[in-house]
């Protein structure tokens, strides 16, 4: 065989290759087999040369390459073995005859730990079945009995290798068998030590916890097994104090047999640093010195360590009641105050403990690797584990398998993690194979022999185009993957709100849940129940996730000023959304959305109504930016696009008015949640009626068009009120007026039957009964009133205006802008009444005079009987009304010469008053701070209840809903924050009346 050929099979140095064939004896046409999985192994060149050197330790070389052409299954566990392990090449070399152990039937079945036990118990010469074996020192291995288990370890190991590298075993079966070599290794030790200290072993019984990867039977190759001792005085001593210094010499010497290195090597270090004090304390204590202990001084991270605790050696009964009794407290520890953010703090410090220069290579501590996979599940674990037993496994693939199935975790988050888990242990696997050594850091491509060990860890992974290339690239995306879900469940909100919660109520059982209800105000915990039975019943993955979340949410209920109605409204919600896969999965994995959606429905039933409308924009409340009010033109394009999709009017504009819902429900959460000022939302509701008055007059323009032919007129739709002050509220009708212009040549009687016509069809679709809330157009500020014809043209606006105006169209003016139809005319419309509403010079003393007349007036007769005129929100002293009204009189008198007050806006028009010395600063501050209070108010009054109303109510439970919408908190019933509510009101008000009638009355 040529150089050429064997490179080209993977050699690296092809004629050394050959000269290593021709040492080995390997003809190319009787041994083509062999030479073709040596170059199937992860360093065909190491693998080569490792049979070369194991032939020439063999009694009989031949008998070794016969049972490679025979064997196929023995041929591709040596050779694999061979190119990925140089430590197991050495062992082989040492003892050429154990390449046996790769061959027959025993080299494919994996051991049961038991077996695994007893066979290393048997080459120490111990009884396996005695209580507490001893090791025969007198027979055996000349070198001792220690000597012998490291040679049966490795004997273990390497038949336990040849099954790993050909896929014969995965990950979890390869690891737990590490595990139990690891314990059994540990009793035999333990047997050893007691041959050699018979007195001492006779005086205690001790037993050997694992903790750690061990513990969790998740053991590498090469890893400190963390171990705990316990120990009691045998039976019949009653010297403790000398049965403890015995179980410590016994423990010491247990410890020092797999550490201490021979020709053999060491097998791996034995670390006690995870016992109570550390290396600080005792190595030895009994039972109730750590009960003691971990009652009173341990920290957060001894509990985490606990976790995997688990009896691995010693004596059984011991380890059984160690662990009987330590696990009440590992799953108390979530309750300890701030253990989530121990938990958290001790990860971010591990990850500043290591160098820079490993940071990138480091697959184990570092940012997305194997320790971000295990905390993230230990502390779900930890937090969710103290009432849900199915999650208290020592083992990190069944813990997160188990955290799946209950809903804690999302599917595809866990199965990301899991294949990331795996993934990353099998890198950390090979690197440890290759030397038997202790390592988790990828090669460093910068070092002189770097290239080649990526080479050798990729193929080993099954790269075979471009190992070192794929291997990195792969790395890099399990990084990458492993750091988002880390961040995104280790630092979950929920575990920290589950987590604060006492134990007894951190998971919801009905028989638990009635007098907590009632504790957290709920008025009717009866029909509350019947709301979480039906939440929380049955197996289903739905009903586990509601278990975990509802606890938590119940908090928050009872934090809202309707808890009942709160709960109810979850449950409307759930029945839509329960079985939808995100909706579930948004409330655990954002707790912001849950908290704020418990909040809203336990606060609004403005809220309630429309969600239930359209529950699915619960996923709206996850960012702020979704809450941020919309600009028109994004409104304007999806409310076009919902006319097109439809093939009738009625359809199209149905689709409008489910967007002008959205959009409310919007406006609305953003409004409770403190997103937005009363500002955005008078804007926000002021933009979404005039997208949804523009595409519904589009819509009748085709019905319109379709009925009568060709277009005769164009019309404008003029906003007037709150509406063109961009103020409005929840409860506002759409003030506005109706303007059309005949085309040319067109015939006015019948341009005005078809405006008409226009504006009847266009009030009809926003007010056709539906699901969606309807959109009201009020006409009545149009010319003579209700009496005056719907829709004039131009020229009839004008001449009336020259005519008949009075002064309080001119007010009513102030306010008038073009929100829809044809724009060039809406201008014209404009410019036809700035100088009715800026008349130069301003305002006469009669039309002031007239003004003051109709304010007071208006107080007198408009106000509804019997209404308290210090609460009253629109017309009440100090309300909004005042305000706009000082408001109006200074721009009815100084806007022909102050452009800036020249605006439709209330506030606007203060501030440019204030700055052109028209109005005292601290006047225009009071009556700001008024105009606003009353504007809150107002709408959360349709927000707590539901439907409009302009006076603040007196009873005690609706008071307190609106002060709690509002911001306000009371540490008993609400009345505190209801009584403070009233106060802050009628100060506000007060001092604005006090303003207005200075002002307004002011010559």
């Amino acid at each position: 065989m040529t150089p050429g050929a064997l490179a080209r099979r993977g050699f690296g140095d092809g004629a050394r290759a050959v000269r290593l064939v021709e040492d080995a004896g390997l003809d190319p046409h009787s041994h083509g087999a062999i030479i073709q999985d040596l170059s199937g192994a992860a360093d065909p060149d190491q693998a080569l040369l490792g049979l070369v050197r194991l032939l020439e330790c063999c009694d009989d070389p031949k008998e070794l390459l016969d049972a490679l052409c025979d064997d196929p299954d023995l041929r591709v566990r040596l050779t694999r073995v061979l190119g990925a392990s140089a430590a197991l090449t050495d062992h082989l070399v040492r003892h050429p005859g154990d390449w046996r152990e790769l061959r027959g039937a025993d080299a494919a079945r994996v051991p049961g730990p038991d077996e695994v036990r007893a066979g290393l118990l048997h080459t120490v010469g111990a009884d396996p079945n005695a209580g507490a074996p001893i090791a025969d020192t007198d027979g055996g291995d000349p070198e001792g009995p220690a000597h012998a288990l490291r040679v049966a370890y490795h004997r273990r190991v390497l038949r336990l290798a040849g099954r790993d590298l050909t896929g014969a075993s995965d990950l979890e079966t390869t690891s737990a068998e590490l595990a139990d070599l690891a314990a059994a290794t540990l009793d035999a030790a333990l047997a050893i030590a007691r041959a050699e200290s018979p007195d001492e072993a006779a005086l205690c019984r001790i037993a050997v916890i694992g903790m750690g990867k061990c513990g969790g039977r998740e053991l590498n190759y090469v890893s400190d097994v963390d171990v705990v001792f316990i120990a009691e005085p045998a039976d019949g001593v009653e010297d403790e104090p000398a049965a403890m210094r015995a179980a410590t010499r016994l423990a010491a010497a247990m410890m020092r047999i797999p550490s201490e290195t021979d020709r053999e090597g060491t097998l791996w270090q034995v670390d006690a640093a995870l016992r109570p004090e550390g290396k600080n304390g005792p190595l030895v204590r009994n039972l109730a010195g750590h009960i003691a202990y971990y009652r009173r001084w341990a920290k957060t991270w001894e509990f985490q360590a606990l976790l995997k605790a688990r009896p691995i050696a010693g004596d059984t009964a011991l380890g059984a009641a160690y662990v009987e009794s330590i696990t009440p407290l590992v799953w108390e520890a979530a309750g300890r105050k701030n253990f989530v953010d121990d938990v958290q703090a001790m990860r971010r410090r591990v990850i500043a403990h290591i160098p820079p220069a490993e940071k990138d290579r480091e697959i184990k501590l570092g940012r997305g690797g194997l320790r971000d996979i295990e905390f993230s599940v230990q502390l779900l674990q930890l937090v969710h584990g103290r009432t849900d037993p199915a999650l208290r496994s020592g083992n990190t693939l069944i813990a997160l398998d188990a955290l799946s199935k209950g809903g804690y975790v999302g599917r595809e988050d866990a199965s990301g993690l899991a294949d990331a888990y795996r993934f990353l242990r099998r890198v950390e696997h090979l690197l440890q194979l290759h030397r038997l050594r202790r390592t988790h850091l990828l090669p460093d491509p910068a070092s002189p022999d770097g290239p080649d060990q990526l080479r050798r860890l990729g193929r080993a992974l099954g790269y075979a185009a471009n190992p070192v290339t794929e291997l990195t690239a792969s790395w890099r995306q399990v990084a990458g993957e492993v750091r988002r879900l880390h961040e995104k469940l280790f630092y979950r909100p929920l575990l920290h709100a589950v987590a604060r919660l006492p134990g007894s109520e951190a998971r919801l059982t009905l028989e638990q849940a009635g007098d907590r209800l009632e504790a957290l105000g709920f008025v009717d915990p009866t029909g509350a129940l019947r709301h979480l039975e039906t939440l929380t019943s049955g197996v289903t993955r739905r009903a586990a996730i509601q278990r975990t979340l509802l606890p938590v949410m119940l908090e928050w209920f009872s934090d809202a000023p309707d808890p009942d109605a709160g709960l109810l409204g979850f449950r409307n919600v759930s029945d839509q959304l329960g079985a939808t896969p995100w909706y579930l999965r948004l409330l655990r994995d954002d707790v912001r959305v849950a908290e704020r959606m418990a909040w809203l429905l336990g606060t609004s039933r403005y809220v309630t109504e429309l969600l239930l409308r359209a529950p699915e924009a619960v996923a709206i409340l996850a960012d702020d930016a979704d809450l941020v009010r919309r600009p028109a033109s994004a409104l304007t394009a999806e409310a076009a696009s919902a006319l097109r999709r439809h093939d009738t009017a009625e359809n199209g504009v149905g689709a409008v008015r489910a967007l002008r819902r959205r959009e409310l429900l919007r406006t609305a959460a953003a409004d409770l949640l403190e997103v937005a000022g009363v500002d955005e939302v008078g804007g926000a509701l002021t933009t979404i009626s005039a997208v949804t008055i523009e595409a519904a007059l589009q819509a009748a323009r085709t019905i319109v068009s379709g009925q009568g032919g060709e277009q005769r007129t164009r019309l404008a739709v003029i906003a007037m009120g709150r509406f063109g002050g961009g103020e409005l509220t929840y409860a506002s009708d759409a003030d506005v007026m109706f303007v059309h212009d005949p085309l040319p040549g067109a015939d006015v009687e019948q341009a005005t039957r078809e405006a008409n016509a226009l504006v009847r069809e266009l009030r009809r679709l926003l007010e056709i009964p539906a699901a969606e809330p309807p959109l009201h157009v009020d006409a009545d500020l149009r010319p003579e009133g209700k009496s005056g014809p719907l829709v004039r043209t131009l020229d009839s606006y004008a001449a009336y205006y020259r005519r008949w105006s009075s002064t309080w169209e001119s007010q009513a003016l102030l306010r008038a802008e073009p929100i829809a139809g044809d724009r060039e005319l809406g201008e014209r419309f404009v410019e036809l009444i700035d100088p009715l509403r800026y008349p130069a010079g301003g305002v006469g003393e009669d039309a002031v005079r007239e003004i003051r007349r109709l304010k007071a007036r208006m107080e007198a007769e408009r106000l509804p009987r019997g209404a308290d005129p210090t609460l009253h929100t629109k017309l009440g002293r100090g309300g909004l009304s005042d305000v706009e009204w000082v408001a109006q009189l200074l721009q009815l008198r100084h806007a022909h010469r102050i452009e800036g007050l020249r605006t439709r806006s209330t506030l606007r028009a203060l501030d440019v008053a204030v700055a052109h010395d028209l109005l005292d600063s601290e006047d225009g501050g009071t009556l700001e701070v008024a105009w606003r209070l009353a504007a809150r108010v107002r709408g959360a009054i349709m927000l707590v209840r539901g439907r409009a109303g302009d006076s603040i109510p007196t009873g005690l439970r609706d008071l307190s809903a609106i002060a709690g919408a509002l911001g306000y908190r009371s540490e008993d019933d609400g009345e505190g924050a209801s009584g403070q509510l009233l106060q802050d009101y009628r100060q506000a008000t007060r001092r604005a009346r006090a303003v207005m009638e200075r002002v307004f009355y002011d010559d």
